[in-house]
């Protein structure tokens, strides 16, 4: 471990959310629920469903728990919540059921809490994907998640929810103010499937119930975003010009993303479609693009090329205290062996790494608290927030590097 900081304890135990803070997640939930004329479709719920049951939630925005706690009141629940979440506030958020966890870290402390949260007897929620979605589409889930299941032997329940990437995307987390949003709540599986299924199957048909699209979402439902502001922060998720297949020279400003290197522009109309302002839309539909990108970093991971190595400036969260920063600056490889952190601190050197065979994902920030772009990563007892100096880098690019280096590992 770096540093002599109090860690935070991942093995105290869930508590039950104290009834008496319960309105402190209510009345901001149903507010906001009111305020985007949120629908919340249970025809897939049976009538009289108890706790308890394992609820997974996709996750878009902030927006996400407000209207999740909306959809199972007035039931109590446990959450897992990153450990950035705690900050400042850890009495209050265990008070209120919340689960400390490092993200994309395999933690049997995790699961232990979770299988503990279950004798408590309330609704346990976890946003699987562990991070808000790039572009309104699903993410990987991890394969850890169906052998979860079959050890907690309670129904499975998803909340898929649309509209909350379009309001307040990622990229852009300033709100559109659309309405409505819509959410649909399903039984995914009884107690007895959990048991009775493989956990192959089990696997697909969470796979199968967390596929989205909110862009697709926001055509079919002819959801019109008329902010001016629409496309600015676009260019952080299409880093790549598909005119002239240029790097990071991509930028945005109200509704248009702009290539700086070849000069070609494209608008982001109020349905949420890219038109080239002159000569062929390679891309009408934002995923698209996006899967695109993919591609061309698949093709880098397969040819045994990828790579990217920046000096950085480091800031750990070791505890709920708040973040240490690191005085001196160190340095992030990120290649086909996976990432590699070097680093001083209090005239200390250290070396952390992360194998790429063992990162199925990776979390990644949009200037961070307006600190700029970050990958945080995190071992079982740290989380670095790493932010790159480099001149010319895209973090979506390592986070893509990082799902197609452990799907290339895999085969």
């Amino acid at each position: 471990m770096i540093g002599s900081f109090d860690r935070y304890d991942m093995s105290r135990p869930p508590r039950r959310q104290m009834a008496l803070l319960a309105p402190i997640t209510w009345i901001p939930s149903f507010f906001k629920a009111w305020s985007h004329r949120a629908k919340i479709d249970k025809s897939n719920m049976p009538k009289k469903m108890k706790a308890p049951y394992f609820l997974l939630c996709n996750h878009n925005s902030f927006m996400d728990f407000l209207i999740m706690t909306k959809a199972v009141f007035p039931t109590r629940a446990n959450y897992i919540v990153a450990i950035d979440g705690f900050i400042g506030i850890e009495w209050l958020l265990r008070s209120v059921g919340g689960i400390c966890n490092r993200k994309f870290v395999r933690s049997t402390r995790l699961v232990k809490s979770i299988l503990q949260a279950k004798n408590i007897g309330d609704i346990i929620v976890l946003f699987p994907e562990a991070r808000y979605s790039l572009c309104g589409t699903s993410s990987q889930l991890p394969e850890s998640l169906g052998k979860m299941i079959q050890k907690l032997n309670i129904p499975v329940v998803t909340l898929i929810m649309n509209g909350h990437h379009i309001n307040a995307p990622f990229w852009n987390t300033k709100s559109r103010k659309i309405k409505p949003v819509t959410s649909k709540m399903s039984l995914l599986l009884t107690a007895q499937d959990t048991q009775e299924l493989g956990v192959d199957v089990i696997n697909q048909r969470l796979a199968e119930a967390f596929t989205y699209d909110d862009y697709r979402w926001q055509k079919d439902n002819k959801v019109a975003v008329k902010a001016p502001f629409r496309a600015e922060g676009l260019h952080k998720v299409l880093y790549q010009c598909p005119s002239c297949n240029t790097e990071y020279k991509m930028l945005s400003s109200g509704s248009t993303l702009t290539c700086t290197s070849c000069g070609k522009s494209w608008t982001l109309s109020e349905y949420g479609e890219l038109s080239a302002n002159e000569g062929v839309t390679e891309f009408s539909h934002i995923p698209d693009w996006y899967e695109w990108e993919r591609v061309n970093v698949r093709k880098e991971v397969e040819a045994g090329i990828y790579s990217f190595e920046s000096e950085v400036r480091i800031e750990s969260l070791p505890n709920s205290k708040g973040f240490v920063v690191f005085k001196d600056p160190g340095k992030l490889v990120h290649n086909m062996d996976g990432f590699f952190l070097t680093g001083i601190y209090e005239n200390e050197p250290f070396t952390v790494e992360w194998p790429a065979k063992s990162q199925y994902s990776c979390h990644i920030e949009y200037d961070y608290m307006k600190r700029g772009d970050c990958v945080d990563l995190s071992t079982q007892n740290d989380t670095f927030y790493i932010f790159p100096k480099a001149d010319d880098f895209a973090i979506t690019k390592i986070s893509l590097a990082t799902e197609e280096l452990y799907r290339f590992l895999q085969d």
